[in-house]
Protein backbone atom coordinates (compact mmCIF):
# COMPACT_ATOMS: atom_id res chain seq x y z
CA UNK A 1 0.00 0.00 0.00
CA UNK A 2 2.85 2.36 0.79
CA UNK A 3 4.57 1.69 -2.52
CA UNK A 4 1.34 2.18 -4.46
CA UNK A 5 0.55 5.39 -2.57
CA UNK A 6 3.97 6.91 -3.21
CA UNK A 7 4.00 5.75 -6.85
CA UNK A 8 0.76 7.71 -7.31
CA UNK A 9 2.36 10.86 -5.97
CA UNK A 10 0.50 10.66 -2.65
CA UNK A 11 -2.71 11.92 -4.26
CA UNK A 12 -5.04 8.99 -3.55
CA UNK A 13 -6.13 7.60 -0.20
CA UNK A 14 -4.79 4.10 0.43
CA UNK A 15 -7.43 1.40 0.14
CA UNK A 16 -7.20 -0.47 3.41
CA UNK A 17 -9.21 -3.57 4.24
CA UNK A 18 -8.69 -4.93 7.73
CA UNK A 19 -9.22 -8.62 8.44
CA UNK A 20 -11.97 -9.54 10.85
CA UNK A 21 -10.57 -10.04 14.35
CA UNK A 22 -12.08 -12.77 16.49
CA UNK A 23 -11.60 -11.91 20.16
CA UNK A 24 -14.19 -14.39 21.42
CA UNK A 25 -11.56 -16.45 23.28
CA UNK A 26 -10.37 -13.33 25.11
CA UNK A 27 -13.93 -12.35 25.99
CA UNK A 28 -14.62 -15.85 27.36
CA UNK A 29 -11.43 -15.82 29.41
CA UNK A 30 -12.34 -12.46 30.92
CA UNK A 31 -15.81 -13.78 31.76
CA UNK A 32 -14.24 -16.70 33.60
CA UNK A 33 -11.65 -14.51 35.31
CA UNK A 34 -13.88 -11.83 36.77
CA UNK A 35 -15.49 -14.00 39.52
CA UNK A 36 -11.99 -15.11 40.54
CA UNK A 37 -10.74 -11.51 40.53
CA UNK A 38 -13.55 -10.61 42.95
CA UNK A 39 -11.95 -13.01 45.46
CA UNK A 40 -8.33 -11.93 44.96
CA UNK A 41 -7.93 -9.83 48.11
CA UNK A 42 -5.50 -6.92 47.89
CA UNK A 43 -4.94 -7.50 44.17
CA UNK A 44 -8.63 -7.11 43.29
CA UNK A 45 -8.60 -3.47 42.11
CA UNK A 46 -5.37 -4.03 40.16
CA UNK A 47 -6.66 -7.12 38.34
CA UNK A 48 -10.05 -5.54 37.66
CA UNK A 49 -8.28 -2.58 36.09
CA UNK A 50 -6.30 -4.94 33.83
CA UNK A 51 -9.45 -6.87 32.88
CA UNK A 52 -11.24 -3.65 31.98
CA UNK A 53 -8.34 -2.59 29.76
CA UNK A 54 -8.28 -5.95 28.00
CA UNK A 55 -12.03 -5.77 27.42
CA UNK A 56 -11.68 -2.30 25.89
CA UNK A 57 -8.82 -3.52 23.69
CA UNK A 58 -11.08 -6.37 22.51
CA UNK A 59 -13.75 -3.83 21.61
CA UNK A 60 -11.20 -1.69 19.78
CA UNK A 61 -9.91 -4.55 17.65
CA UNK A 62 -13.43 -5.57 16.65
CA UNK A 63 -14.00 -2.01 15.40
CA UNK A 64 -10.99 -1.75 13.07
CA UNK A 65 -11.55 0.87 10.38
CA UNK A 66 -14.69 2.23 12.08
CA UNK A 67 -15.32 5.35 14.20
CA UNK A 68 -15.84 3.16 17.29
CA UNK A 69 -12.15 2.19 17.03
CA UNK A 70 -11.24 5.77 17.95
CA UNK A 71 -13.58 5.78 20.96
CA UNK A 72 -11.88 2.70 22.41
CA UNK A 73 -8.41 4.00 21.54
CA UNK A 74 -9.14 7.26 23.33
CA UNK A 75 -10.30 5.34 26.41
CA UNK A 76 -7.11 3.27 26.45
CA UNK A 77 -4.48 5.84 25.52
CA UNK A 78 -6.16 9.22 25.93
CA UNK A 79 -6.32 11.97 23.33
CA UNK A 80 -4.19 15.08 22.69
CA UNK A 81 -6.66 17.51 24.24
CA UNK A 82 -7.23 15.65 27.54
CA UNK A 83 -5.58 17.37 30.52
CA UNK A 84 -2.76 15.59 32.33
CA UNK A 85 -3.30 14.53 35.97
CA UNK A 86 -2.97 17.39 38.46
CA UNK A 87 -2.52 19.84 35.61
CA UNK A 88 -4.56 22.09 33.36
CA UNK A 89 -2.14 21.39 30.49
CA UNK A 90 -2.82 18.74 27.84
CA UNK A 91 -0.39 16.76 25.65
CA UNK A 92 -1.53 18.97 22.75
CA UNK A 93 -0.59 22.17 24.56
CA UNK A 94 2.75 20.70 25.59
CA UNK A 95 3.47 19.48 22.05
CA UNK A 96 2.72 22.94 20.64
CA UNK A 97 4.98 24.56 23.23
CA UNK A 98 7.73 22.07 22.49
CA UNK A 99 7.38 22.66 18.76
CA UNK A 100 7.71 26.44 19.26
CA UNK A 101 10.89 25.96 21.30
CA UNK A 102 12.39 23.62 18.72
CA UNK A 103 11.50 25.98 15.88
CA UNK A 104 13.44 28.67 17.74
CA UNK A 105 16.54 26.47 17.56
CA UNK A 106 16.39 25.85 13.81
CA UNK A 107 19.11 28.42 13.08
CA UNK A 108 21.66 26.60 15.24
CA UNK A 109 24.18 23.99 14.13
CA UNK A 110 23.85 21.39 16.89
CA UNK A 111 26.61 19.22 15.52
CA UNK A 112 24.66 16.81 13.35
CA UNK A 113 26.97 14.01 12.11
CA UNK A 114 28.28 14.12 8.56
CA UNK A 115 26.84 10.68 7.87
CA UNK A 116 23.38 10.19 9.39
CA UNK A 117 22.45 7.14 7.38
CA UNK A 118 22.93 4.01 9.45
CA UNK A 119 21.03 1.20 7.74
CA UNK A 120 18.69 -1.41 9.18
CA UNK A 121 21.61 -3.87 8.99
CA UNK A 122 23.85 -1.51 11.01
CA UNK A 123 21.18 -1.17 13.69
CA UNK A 124 20.58 -4.92 13.82
CA UNK A 125 24.30 -5.61 14.32
CA UNK A 126 24.64 -3.05 17.13
CA UNK A 127 21.42 -4.15 18.77
CA UNK A 128 22.46 -7.81 18.67
CA UNK A 129 25.77 -7.00 20.33
CA UNK A 130 24.07 -4.85 22.98
CA UNK A 131 21.43 -7.40 24.00
CA UNK A 132 23.97 -10.25 24.09
CA UNK A 133 26.21 -8.19 26.36
CA UNK A 134 23.34 -7.19 28.65
CA UNK A 135 21.09 -10.27 28.72
CA UNK A 136 23.51 -13.10 27.94
CA UNK A 137 21.70 -16.38 27.31
CA UNK A 138 18.34 -14.61 27.72
CA UNK A 139 19.02 -12.19 24.86
CA UNK A 140 16.22 -11.92 22.26
CA UNK A 141 16.89 -12.43 18.58
CA UNK A 142 17.07 -9.34 16.36
CA UNK A 143 15.20 -9.43 13.04
CA UNK A 144 14.70 -7.08 10.10
CA UNK A 145 11.09 -7.12 8.89
CA UNK A 146 9.00 -5.32 6.26
CA UNK A 147 5.62 -5.05 8.02
CA UNK A 148 6.33 -2.55 10.77
CA UNK A 149 5.10 1.01 11.27
CA UNK A 150 7.60 1.84 14.05
CA UNK A 151 11.34 1.88 13.47
CA UNK A 152 11.60 -0.96 15.97
CA UNK A 153 9.55 -3.00 18.44
CA UNK A 154 10.75 -5.31 21.17
CA UNK A 155 9.62 -8.18 23.38
CA UNK A 156 11.18 -10.93 25.41
CA UNK A 157 11.72 -13.19 22.39
CA UNK A 158 12.72 -10.82 19.62
CA UNK A 159 13.48 -7.26 18.58
CA UNK A 160 12.23 -6.27 15.14
CA UNK A 161 13.82 -3.53 13.01
CA UNK A 162 11.90 -1.97 10.11
CA UNK A 163 13.49 -2.86 6.78
CA UNK A 164 14.62 0.09 4.69
CA UNK A 165 14.63 2.58 7.57
CA UNK A 166 17.61 4.90 7.98
CA UNK A 167 19.02 6.01 11.31
CA UNK A 168 21.35 8.60 12.79
CA UNK A 169 23.93 7.66 15.41
CA UNK A 170 21.58 8.96 18.13
CA UNK A 171 18.69 6.95 16.69
CA UNK A 172 20.68 3.76 17.19
CA UNK A 173 21.57 4.60 20.80
CA UNK A 174 17.95 5.59 21.48
CA UNK A 175 16.70 2.24 20.18
CA UNK A 176 19.17 0.31 22.32
CA UNK A 177 18.19 2.08 25.54
CA UNK A 178 14.47 2.32 24.68
CA UNK A 179 13.78 -1.12 23.24
CA UNK A 180 16.38 -3.30 24.95
CA UNK A 181 16.97 -1.38 28.18
CA UNK A 182 13.27 -1.02 28.99
CA UNK A 183 10.93 -3.14 26.88
CA UNK A 184 13.07 -6.29 26.77
CA UNK A 185 14.29 -5.91 30.36
CA UNK A 186 10.79 -5.52 31.83
CA UNK A 187 9.50 -8.42 29.72
CA UNK A 188 12.28 -10.75 30.89
CA UNK A 189 11.95 -9.58 34.50
CA UNK A 190 8.22 -10.21 34.29
CA UNK A 191 8.90 -13.79 33.24
CA UNK A 192 10.61 -14.44 36.57
CA UNK A 193 7.46 -13.43 38.49
CA UNK A 194 6.05 -16.94 38.84
CA UNK A 195 3.44 -15.84 41.40
CA UNK A 196 2.31 -12.90 39.26
CA UNK A 197 2.76 -13.97 35.62
CA UNK A 198 0.60 -11.08 34.33
CA UNK A 199 3.71 -8.93 34.84
CA UNK A 200 5.33 -10.64 31.83
CA UNK A 201 2.55 -9.48 29.50
CA UNK A 202 2.27 -6.20 27.63
CA UNK A 203 -1.25 -4.82 27.54
CA UNK A 204 -2.78 -1.37 26.98
CA UNK A 205 -2.95 -0.72 30.71
CA UNK A 206 0.86 -0.59 30.89
CA UNK A 207 1.62 1.23 27.63
CA UNK A 208 1.76 4.79 28.96
CA UNK A 209 4.15 3.94 31.80
CA UNK A 210 6.32 1.59 29.72
CA UNK A 211 6.76 4.09 26.88
CA UNK A 212 7.25 6.96 29.32
CA UNK A 213 9.97 5.00 31.10
CA UNK A 214 11.57 4.12 27.77
CA UNK A 215 11.69 7.77 26.62
CA UNK A 216 13.02 8.78 30.04
CA UNK A 217 15.80 6.21 29.49
CA UNK A 218 16.74 8.07 26.30
CA UNK A 219 17.02 11.30 28.29
CA UNK A 220 18.94 9.99 31.28
CA UNK A 221 21.50 8.21 29.06
CA UNK A 222 22.15 11.33 26.98
CA UNK A 223 20.72 9.81 23.80
CA UNK A 224 17.85 12.24 23.31
CA UNK A 225 18.21 14.86 20.59
CA UNK A 226 16.11 17.59 19.01
CA UNK A 227 15.03 15.39 16.09
CA UNK A 228 13.62 12.79 18.48
CA UNK A 229 11.81 15.45 20.51
CA UNK A 230 10.40 16.83 17.28
CA UNK A 231 8.99 13.44 16.31
CA UNK A 232 7.31 13.02 19.69
CA UNK A 233 5.70 16.45 19.48
CA UNK A 234 4.73 16.14 15.81
CA UNK A 235 2.94 12.82 16.39
CA UNK A 236 0.69 14.47 18.98
CA UNK A 237 0.00 17.38 16.63
CA UNK A 238 -0.77 15.00 13.76
CA UNK A 239 -3.19 12.97 15.87
CA UNK A 240 -5.05 16.16 16.72
CA UNK A 241 -5.14 17.05 13.02
CA UNK A 242 -6.82 13.71 12.34
CA UNK A 243 -9.22 14.15 15.28
CA UNK A 244 -10.20 17.49 13.75
CA UNK A 245 -10.96 15.80 10.42
CA UNK A 246 -7.69 15.77 8.44
CA UNK A 247 -7.44 12.70 6.21
CA UNK A 248 -4.42 10.48 5.56
CA UNK A 249 -3.19 12.60 2.64
CA UNK A 250 -3.26 15.82 4.66
CA UNK A 251 -1.36 14.26 7.56
CA UNK A 252 1.12 12.66 5.14
CA UNK A 253 1.78 16.09 3.61
CA UNK A 254 2.24 17.56 7.09
CA UNK A 255 4.95 15.02 7.86
CA UNK A 256 6.42 15.46 4.38
CA UNK A 257 6.83 19.20 4.95
CA UNK A 258 8.43 18.58 8.33
CA UNK A 259 10.82 16.01 6.84
CA UNK A 260 11.78 18.27 3.93
CA UNK A 261 12.44 21.18 6.30
CA UNK A 262 14.57 18.96 8.52
CA UNK A 263 16.47 17.57 5.52
CA UNK A 264 17.27 21.08 4.35
CA UNK A 265 19.02 21.77 7.67
CA UNK A 266 20.88 18.47 7.79
CA UNK A 267 24.43 17.85 6.64
CA UNK A 268 23.40 14.39 5.55
CA UNK A 269 20.96 14.71 2.68
CA UNK A 270 18.36 11.90 2.54
CA UNK A 271 16.91 11.04 -0.85
CA UNK A 272 13.43 12.12 -1.91
CA UNK A 273 12.33 8.48 -1.68
CA UNK A 274 13.62 8.20 1.89
CA UNK A 275 11.81 11.40 2.90
CA UNK A 276 8.54 10.24 1.35
CA UNK A 277 8.74 6.78 2.90
CA UNK A 278 9.38 8.24 6.34
CA UNK A 279 6.46 10.67 5.99
CA UNK A 280 4.21 7.77 5.01
CA UNK A 281 5.32 5.68 8.00
CA UNK A 282 4.68 8.56 10.40
CA UNK A 283 1.20 9.08 8.93
CA UNK A 284 0.57 5.33 9.11
CA UNK A 285 1.19 5.44 12.88
CA UNK A 286 -1.67 7.94 13.22
CA UNK A 287 -4.19 6.10 11.05
CA UNK A 288 -3.44 2.39 11.61
CA UNK A 289 -6.74 0.82 12.62
CA UNK A 290 -8.61 4.12 12.28
CA UNK A 291 -10.57 5.93 9.59
CA UNK A 292 -8.38 7.20 6.75
CA UNK A 293 -10.89 9.91 5.82
CA UNK A 294 -10.22 11.59 9.17
CA UNK A 295 -12.01 12.09 12.46
CA UNK A 296 -11.10 8.75 14.09
CA UNK A 297 -7.33 8.08 14.42
CA UNK A 298 -5.29 5.72 16.58
CA UNK A 299 -4.21 7.75 19.63
CA UNK A 300 -1.48 5.54 21.08
CA UNK A 301 1.34 7.94 20.17
CA UNK A 302 0.00 10.47 22.66
CA UNK A 303 1.47 8.32 25.44
CA UNK A 304 5.14 8.99 24.63
CA UNK A 305 5.12 12.64 25.66
CA UNK A 306 2.36 12.12 28.22
CA UNK A 307 4.08 9.08 29.72
CA UNK A 308 7.47 10.79 29.86
CA UNK A 309 6.07 13.63 31.97
CA UNK A 310 4.20 11.28 34.29
CA UNK A 311 7.20 8.99 34.80
CA UNK A 312 9.55 11.91 35.37
CA UNK A 313 7.21 13.50 37.93
CA UNK A 314 6.71 10.14 39.64
CA UNK A 315 10.45 9.51 39.91
CA UNK A 316 11.02 12.96 41.39
CA UNK A 317 8.20 12.34 43.86
CA UNK A 318 9.79 9.06 44.94
CA UNK A 319 13.02 10.78 45.86
CA UNK A 320 11.27 13.74 47.50
CA UNK A 321 9.27 11.29 49.64
CA UNK A 322 12.38 9.27 50.55
CA UNK A 323 11.05 6.21 48.69
CA UNK A 324 13.96 5.35 46.39
CA UNK A 325 13.23 1.72 47.32
CA UNK A 326 10.50 1.76 44.66
CA UNK A 327 12.94 2.49 41.82
CA UNK A 328 13.73 -1.21 41.39
CA UNK A 329 10.07 -2.15 41.56
CA UNK A 330 9.42 -0.21 38.34
CA UNK A 331 11.50 -2.80 36.46
CA UNK A 332 9.90 -5.94 37.92
CA UNK A 333 7.69 -6.39 34.86
CA UNK A 334 5.10 -4.72 32.66
CA UNK A 335 3.25 -2.41 35.00
CA UNK A 336 1.59 0.99 35.34
CA UNK A 337 2.35 3.72 37.86
CA UNK A 338 -1.14 3.14 39.23
CA UNK A 339 -0.09 -0.41 40.12
CA UNK A 340 2.71 0.65 42.48
CA UNK A 341 0.76 0.62 45.80
CA UNK A 342 -0.63 -2.90 45.35
CA UNK A 343 2.70 -4.20 44.06
CA UNK A 344 4.38 -2.83 47.19
CA UNK A 345 1.85 -4.79 49.23
CA UNK A 346 2.40 -7.95 47.16
CA UNK A 347 6.16 -7.52 47.57
CA UNK A 348 5.71 -7.43 51.34
CA UNK A 349 3.75 -10.69 51.05
CA UNK A 350 6.71 -12.29 49.27
CA UNK A 351 4.95 -12.58 45.89
CA UNK A 352 7.19 -10.23 43.88
CA UNK A 353 10.83 -10.93 43.02
CA UNK A 354 13.54 -8.32 42.54
CA UNK A 355 14.28 -7.55 38.86
CA UNK A 356 16.93 -9.76 37.29
CA UNK A 357 17.95 -7.11 34.77
CA UNK A 358 18.39 -3.40 35.42
CA UNK A 359 19.69 -0.95 32.79
CA UNK A 360 22.98 0.62 33.94
CA UNK A 361 21.44 4.06 34.50
CA UNK A 362 18.88 2.58 36.91
CA UNK A 363 21.42 0.34 38.64
CA UNK A 364 23.61 3.38 39.38
CA UNK A 365 21.29 4.91 41.93
CA UNK A 366 23.90 7.41 43.12
CA UNK A 367 23.61 9.43 39.92
CA UNK A 368 19.91 8.79 39.35
CA UNK A 369 18.84 9.86 42.84
CA UNK A 370 21.05 12.96 42.78
CA UNK A 371 19.63 13.96 39.39
CA UNK A 372 16.05 13.47 40.57
CA UNK A 373 16.70 15.32 43.82
CA UNK A 374 18.10 18.29 41.90
CA UNK A 375 15.26 18.19 39.39
CA UNK A 376 12.71 18.20 42.20
CA UNK A 377 14.55 21.04 43.92
CA UNK A 378 14.58 23.08 40.71
CA UNK A 379 10.83 22.60 40.37
CA UNK A 380 10.41 24.44 43.68
CA UNK A 381 12.37 27.46 42.47
CA UNK A 382 10.23 30.23 41.01
CA UNK A 383 11.73 30.68 37.55
CA UNK A 384 9.33 33.18 36.01
CA UNK A 385 11.22 36.35 36.97
CA UNK A 386 14.55 34.66 36.23
CA UNK A 387 13.41 33.85 32.69
CA UNK A 388 12.15 37.40 32.17
CA UNK A 389 15.43 38.94 33.37
CA UNK A 390 17.60 36.73 31.19
CA UNK A 391 15.27 37.23 28.23
CA UNK A 392 15.99 40.97 28.43
CA UNK A 393 19.74 40.36 28.68
CA UNK A 394 19.77 37.94 25.75
CA UNK A 395 17.58 40.13 23.55
CA UNK A 396 20.34 42.75 23.35
CA UNK A 397 23.25 40.28 23.09
CA UNK A 398 24.56 39.60 19.56
CA UNK A 399 24.70 36.04 18.22
CA UNK A 400 27.95 34.36 19.28
CA UNK A 401 29.75 33.32 16.09
CA UNK A 402 33.27 31.98 16.53
CA UNK A 403 35.78 32.31 13.72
Amino acid sequence: MRDAFLAGGGRNLPKVEYPAVDTAAVDRALLEARPLIAQSGPARDWLERIADRLATASTMLKALGQPAFFDASRELYGSPSEALPDSSASPLQLARRLRRIINGLNHLDLGAPEDASATDQDVARRMSAAVLRFFGDDAPTVEIVDQLSANATAGAERIRIRAGANFTDRDVDQLVHHEAGIHVATALNGRTQTALPILASSHPGTTRTQEGLAVFAEFITGCMDVDRLSRLADRVLAIQMAVDGADFIEVYRHFLEQAERSAGQSRSQPTTEQIQREAFEQARRVFRGGVLEGGAPFTKDVVYLDGLLRVHDFLRSLVAAGRADILQLLFCGKLSLADIPVLCELTEMGLLKAPKFLPPWAADRRFLVSYLAYSGFLERVRMGQVHERYAEVLASAPVARFS
